[in-house]
């Protein structure tokens, strides 16, 4: 009898670990397109109530819902306003936390969980349009999202069919409009998802998805997300509090025809040339050291690589792939190696200060020649929160970025994805200074008020010049000067409405921006979309 009851006491003990499904086994990303969260996770962590790694994105749904337990715990710190924000969130993130359905939650189209499963099914709507003295521009999409957990396993899966007339981000746009126009037309889809394994101090998928690397309000310069999503594998360990891993090993799209493998088909419809793509990966990593609370000092490097199959030797998270690349390649041209660095400061509470810098090719010589320049782009920025009036902050922030910097001569090794770039959207030889108040009255109700001036020089890639001395910004080739009023509104949980006027003049190379909003243009803008 005693055998007996060991049996059945390890056997219920083994049951209850596999299927509890703790704070621990649980890994979804949420959207980076989801604005709202990433906005009031920010305020929390510059207000102190809770530390986050701001750099990197997107977070996973159990990060998000735990940073927003810990601030229901400090509830009594914040404001009116955060109180039902913080409420508001953990309708939809208390799905990670409440083991049961049965509590104040959010509605879905589709909701399930039991001790093993759970499933949630939201629709995909929404549309904008856009009215100026161009006439009248319109965006619409649909379709649908669903996540799930089984056990230490997550699942996800977002299917959108776009609509877009006139196209208003396409490649050679230096917009941060999110876009994907693969097709060609002014109808395209995109489909985002992936399958992620968790363990309590860390977790890895593979996803088809965006990321964006690099603090930033208006634009990330190490990976910035508005390119579209491509195929990771993707690795985070956090084991101790001062420290945080994060890699990715990607396949991207060259958009470069390879007419070795590229062949003729004839069939019943006749005789095509089928077209095959040079194979194109990226790597990279990113080490985050957290020397004082509230202080996050990150680094870390990536590589574009091709004219091969994916290389162990860049599955192996920890590498420096510069170094990695001389070694593979000696003797003949390399592969495009990239660098970065950030640093984020909420150390002083209501500010957050923080600098990025992207390094495409560094050359120590350089730096004591007057006609020579590294291919650098760095980002610097604060953003100061409730003082002096509380729900206000103010921004500013500065963007530059030295000619050459995300490009490269080899088509098939640039920075890029599907003909996007995959660091910031105004590319090489450019400057921006962004400026903006953000008021949020009501919970949820953001009232921007913000200024755009941002500048680019000529594209060297295009002149056939030497890659070495070619001056920054010796002319401007292209010049956005706006500003605007935005109002913005969550209805319900993911169900965004919103209001623009904006005034905008874009002049210099025409095809750097959609005909429709070139010139001088006051342009009003609203729409509604629901799910991501």
């Amino acid at each position: 009898m005693p055998d007996l009851r060991k049996r059945i006491f390890l056997f219920c003990l083994v049951n209850i670990i596999l299927l509890n499904t703790n704070l621990f086994s649980q890994e979804v990303p949420q959207p980076i397109d989801n604005k709202g969260i990433y906005e009031f996770l920010d305020e929390l962590a510059t207000i102190h109530i809770i530390t986050i790694n701001s750099a990197i994105k997107p977070y996973s749904r159990l990060f998000i819902s735990q940073r927003l337990k810990e601030a229901e715990g400090k509830e009594d710190q914040l404001n009116p306003r955060q109180q039902k924000e913080l409420d508001f969130y953990l309708m939809d993130f208390g799905k990670e936390l409440h083991a049961g359905r049965e509590w104040n939650r959010r509605r879905d189209l589709f909701y399930y969980k039991d001790s093993l499963f759970s499933l949630t099914i939201n629709p995909i709507l929404g549309g904008e349009i856009f009215s100026n003295s161009s006439g009248k521009a319109t965006y619409l999409r649909n379709g649908a999202e669903a996540r799930g957990y089984i056990q230490k396993w997550g699942f996800y899966a977002s299917l959108r069919d776009n609509h877009e007339k006139p196209l208003l981000g396409l490649p050679q746009y230096l917009t941060q409009r999110v876009n994907g126009h693969i097709k060609g037309t002014y109808d395209w889809s995109e489909m985002r998802g992936g399958v992620t394994y968790s363990w309590k101090w860390g977790n890895a998928g593979l996803v088809k998805d965006n990321l964006q690397w690099g603090n930033n309000y208006n634009g990330a310069n190490i990976f910035s997300g508005n390119n579209p999503s491509f195929i990771q594998l993707r690795l985070h360990i956090s084991p101790v509090k001062w420290f945080d891993f994060n890699y990715f090993h990607g396949w991207l799209n060259s958009m470069v025809v390879d007419s070795s493998n590229s062949y003729w088909v004839t069939n019943s419809y006749g005789t095509n040339y089928r077209e095959v793509y040079h194979k194109k990966f990226i790597a990279g990593n990113m080490f985050t050291f957290t020397p004082f609370k509230d202080l996050n000092i990150s680094a870390g490097n990536s590589i574009v690589y091709s004219d091969e199959n994916a290389n162990p030797a860049y599955l192996i998270p920890l590498f420096f792939y510069k170094s990695v690349d001389h070694s593979l390649t000696s003797g003949i041209d390399n592969m495009n190696s990239q660098m970065f660095f950030d640093i984020s400061s909420r150390q002083i509470k209501n500010l957050h200060l923080y600098a990025t810098m992207f390094i495409d090719e560094l050359s120590v010589s350089r730096f004591n020649k007057k006609d020579e320049w590294n291919f650098f782009s760095y980002k610097a920025g604060f953003r100061l929160t409730d003082l002096p009036v509380s729900n206000l902050s103010f921004t500013t922030e500065f963007t530059y970025t030295y000619p050459l910097a995300f490009q490269h001569y080899v088509p098939t090794l640039t920075f890029q994805n599907a003909g996007y770039n995959l660091g910031h959207y105004l590319k090489d030889n450019a400057q921006e200074w962004y400026i903006a108040f953000d008021f949020h009255p009501v919970r949820t109700l953001d009232i921007n008020l913000y200024f755009l001036d941002a500048i680019r020089g000529p594209d060297y890639t295009e002149l056939g010049v030497n890659r070495i001395g070619n001056p920054p910004m010796a002319s401007i080739k292209w010049h956005n000067t706006s500003y605007g009023l935005k109002a913005s509104y969550q209805v319900v949980n993911d169900l965004y409405t919103w209001l623009s006027i904006s005034t905008g003049y874009i002049r210099g190379d025409p095809r750097w921006s959609p005909e429709y909003s070139y010139g001088r243009k006051n342009t009003v803008n609203m729409g509604v979309s629901l799910g991501f």
